[in-house]
C-alpha cells in the first residue's frame, strides 16, 4: 500500500471513529446507581445505547471491579456485572467504554451510602394496619401535573376508567388523616410509569421500572413521602409487578433480547387457570400458558427464566427499598411469574432485610390454591416460594355471604367459621392479609346491600381475627360501587380530594350522619387495635355458630379479646356460660368501643344486628 493510501486509510478510520464517539449516545442506565455496603455486593448495570455492544467497558475505582461483560442478541445493550468490596467507599464510578483503545464514551455511576440500620428495618406484621389508596382517586394535590406532553391518557374525571388526577402531593396532604383513622402502614396500588394510550390510571402496566410516573410526581417526591409518612409513625409498602408490563414500555421499542419477553410474536393470552400450578395430571402445555401468557393484550409476559431479566427485577425491587425506605412489598398477580424465579426473588430480598415482610397476591377463593405459596408451605411437590405472608382471599370472598345469608346448617357463620378452621393449611395464619373488599373487588358497603352494621361487623372481624388487616380508601365514608366489578367505579373519588368537592372526608365537611359514624367506628376500633398485645400476638379459639352469632377469643397469657359476631335481627340474650372455659373467674371486661363495662357473669343482653368485642386482663 502506498504511503498516501495509507494516510487516506488511517484518516477514514479516524473519522468513522469520531463520529461514531460523537454518534453513541447511552439512553438507559439501570439501576441508576447501587449502595456500598450491601449483602447483594454484585450488581448488573443494564446499559442501552446504540451499537454499545461493539464497545469494551471498564472502570478503576477502589474496591469495584467489573468482573464480566453479558451481552444479548440486541448490540445496542451491555450488562455490566460489579463487585462492590465490603471496605468500599461511596462515590462516582467512571465507566469507559472503548474502541480500538480509545475512549468513545464514558459516564458516571454514583455509589450511595446507605441508612444507618437499612438492613434491619422494621416490616409490617399483625402487629399493623394497612390503609390501601388507588393514589390516581384519593386527592389531587398539585393539579399542574394532570396533563404531561408525550402521555396521551389524559385527565377527565367524568370518565371512570381514565386518570382523575390524585397524586403524591395529595396522599402527602392527608397524612394526618389517615395516622389518625389508627392506620400504621399505606399501601398505594404502583406509581410507577404507565404511559400506556388509556387506562393507564390503575398502575399495573408499567412502562420504566425506575421512574415514578410524572402525573403522580417525581422519585424524589416519592421519597419525600416516605419520609413524611415514618416521621408520623406510618411505614410506605411499595407495590411490585414482577409478571408484566405495559406495552407502552420503553423496551417494547429497543427489546434487550428476543427472549425478553414469553410469546412476543404470537401474545397468547394466560388461560387464567391457577390450579395448573398444583395439578399432578396437568398437561405441560397447560401450565405454560398459565405462566407464560400474557396477563392481558396491553400486558406483555417477562420471561423470569432470562437470567438477564431475573436479576433486573431483583435489583429493581432492592433498589426501591433502599432509595425510598421502604417498610414492605406487596407483590402483584404472584402465582403468574415463574415459580422458581419467585423463590430466587424471594430469597434475595429477605437475604438482605431479613425482618422484611412481603405478601403476595393470589387470587383465588380456596385456602389450599393460597396456603401452596407462603413461606413453610409442606406442599407435595416440596416447592417453597419463601413468600412470608399472602392475601386471604378465601375469607374476602365469603363475607359477603357469609353477612348476608340465612343462618343454616350450610349457609352463613359457619362458612366463616370453616374457613377459619383450613387455617391448619396454612404455614403462618397470623401472616395471612385479611381485608373486606381492595381495588379488585365491589366496594365491601355494596355488597352488603349498604347495611351499615353489617359493615361494622365486617370491620371488626377484620380488625379482631387472625392476621394482617386492611382496609381500602374510602370504606370509612361509605364509598359504594355496583354489586358486579366494575374497576372504574369502585375506584371511586375520595370525597374531598378535589378542589370543589362538597362533601370532604379529610375535614369532616357536609358527611351524612352515617358517614360520619361509620369514620368514627373505623377511629375507635383501629386506634384502639394498636394498644392490643391480644389482637397483635394472640392465639384464636373459636366457637361453632348458633343462632346467628359467632363467638371467637383472641388471647395471650396476659389478655383477652372476646368477639361477638351477631345478624339476629333481634334484641336477645347471649348465654356466657358456654364459653366459661376462655371467661373462668373473670368477673367484668370493658367493651372496646362503647367503653362500658360489661359484666361477664351473667347473660349479655345483645342489642339487634350488633356486633361487640369485649376486652379483659387475665
Amino acid at each position: 500500500m502506498n504511503p498516501l493510501r495509507a494516510l487516506l486509510l488511517i484518516l477514514t478510520v479516524s473519522i468513522l471513529l469520531t463520529q461514531y464517539a460523537l454518534a453513541l449516545e447511552i439512553h438507559h442506565v439501570e439501576p441508576p446507581n447501587w449502595w456500598v455496603g450491601m449483602k447483594q455486593s454484585r450488581v448488573q448495570i443494564m446499559v442501552h445505547g446504540n451499537g454499545i455492544a461493539h464497545t469494551e467497558p471498564n472502570l478503576q475505582y477502589p474496591g469495584v471491579r467489573l468482573t464480566s461483560v453479558e451481552h444479548s442478541d440486541n448490540p445496542n445493550y451491555v450488562f455490566l456485572n460489579l463487585e462492590i468490596a465490603a471496605t468500599t467507599k461511596p462515590g462516582q464510578v467512571s465507566i469507559h467504554f472503548t474502541q480500538n483503545k480509545r475512549i468513545v464514551k464514558s459516564m458516571a455511576y454514583r455509589l450511595e451510602a446507605r441508612r444507618p440500620q437499612s438492613a434491619q428495618r422494621k416490616s409490617f406484621s399483625a402487629a399493623d394496619a394497612i390503609y390501601l389508596i388507588t393514589p390516581d382517586r384519593f386527592a389531587n394535590g398539585d393539579a399542574s401535573n394532570d396533563s404531561i406532553a408525550g402521555m396521551p391518557d389524559k385527565t377527565d374525571r367524568s370518565i371512570p376508567t381514565a386518570r382523575h388526577g390524585g397524586d403524591i402531593q395529595g396522599m402527602r396532604q392527608h397524612l394526618d388523616y389517615i395516622r389518625d383513622l389508627g392506620f400504621t402502614m399505606i399501601w398505594p396500588t404502583p406509581l410507577l410509569e404507565n404511559n400506556q394510550s388509556a387506562y393507564s390510571y390503575h398502575g399495573y402496566a408499567l412502562t420504566d421500572y425506575y421512574k415514578i410516573d410524572a402525573r403522580f410526581g417525581s422519585n424524589q417526591e416519592f421519597r419525600h413521602y416516605v419520609q413524611e409518612a415514618n416521621a408520623r409513625g406510618l411505614g410506605v409498602i411499595h407495590d411490585v409487578v414482577l409478571n408484566h408490563i405495559g406495552t407502552g414500555h420503553w423496551w417494547m421499542k429497543d427489546m434487550p433480547a428476543k427472549d425478553w419477553l414469553n410469546y412476543p410474536e404470537s401474545r397468547e393470552l394466560t388461560n387464567n387457570q391457577h390450579t395448573t400450578m398444583q395439578d399432578i395430571h396437568v398437561a405441560p402445555e397447560e401450565r405454560e400458558r398459565f405462566l407464560k401468557g400474557w396477563f392481558v393484550p396491553s400486558m406483555p409476559d417477562l420471561n423470569q427464566n432470562n437470567p438477564q431479566v431475573a436479576r433486573y427485577l431483583i435489583q429493581n425491587s432492592i433498589w426501591w427499598i433502599e432509595y425510598a425506605n421502604l417498610s414492605g412489598i406487596r407483590e402483584d398477580t404472584f402465582s403468574y411469574a415463574d415459580p422458581q424465579f419467585l423463590k430466587q426473588w424471594c430469597k434475595a430480598l429477605l437475604d438482605e432485610y431479613p425482618h422484611l415482610n412481603i405478601v403476595g397476591e393470589e387470587m383465588d377463593d380456596r385456602p389450599h390454591m393460597v396456603a401452596y405459596w407462603q413461606k413453610g408451605a409442606r406442599n407435595r411437590d416440596g416447592y417453597d416460594a419463601g413468600l412470608p405472608s399472602v392475601m386471604d382471599f378465601p375469607v374476602v370472598d365469603a363475607m359477603p355471604l357469609v353477612l348476608t345469608q340465612k343462618e343454616n346448617y350450610d349457609s352463613g357463620f359457619i362458612k366463616l367459621y370453616e374457613l377459619l378452621a383450613a387455617d391448619y393449611l396454612y404455614a403462618d395464619p397470623m401472616k395471612l392479609l385479611v381485608f373486606p373488599d381492595n381495588h379488585d373487588r365491589p366496594r365491601i358497603f355494596a355488597q352488603l346491600d349498604e347495611d351499615i352494621n353489617l359493615l361494622k361487623t365486617s370491620l371488626l372481624f377484620t380488625a379482631t381475627v387472625r392476621g394482617i388487616p386492611q382496609i381500602y380508601y374510602g370504606t370509612e365514608v361509605l364509598i359504594s360501587s355496583p354489586k358486579e366489578r366494575n374497576d372504574g367505579l369502585l375506584r371511586a373519588d375520595m370525597p374531598g380530594g378535589w378542589d370543589g368537592d362538597v362533601t370532604n372526608a379529610f375535614t369532616a365537611n357536609k358527611l351524612s350522619a352515617a358517614q360520619s359514624e361509620t369514620q368514627e367506628f373505623v377511629r375507635k376500633l383501629f386506634n384502639w387495635r394498636k394498644t392490643s398485645g391480644a389482637i397483635h400476638n394472640g392465639k384464636l379459639l373459636h366457637y361453632l355458630p348458633q343462632d346467628g352469632r359467632y363467638v371467637y377469643f383472641r388471647y395471650t397469657a396476659k389478655e383477652t379479646v372476646m368477639v361477638i359476631l351477631n345478624k339476629s335481627d333481634k334484641t336477645e340474650t347471649l348465654d356466657l356460660h358456654r364459653f366459661k372455659a376462655m371467661i373462668k373467674q373473670t368477673q367484668s371486661g370493658r367493651n372496646i368501643m362503647s367503653g362500658d363495662t360489661v359484666n361477664l357473669q351473667a347473660p349479655l343482653l345483645l342489642p339487634a344486628r350488633t356486633s361487640i368485642a369485649i376486652e379483659w386482663k387475665n
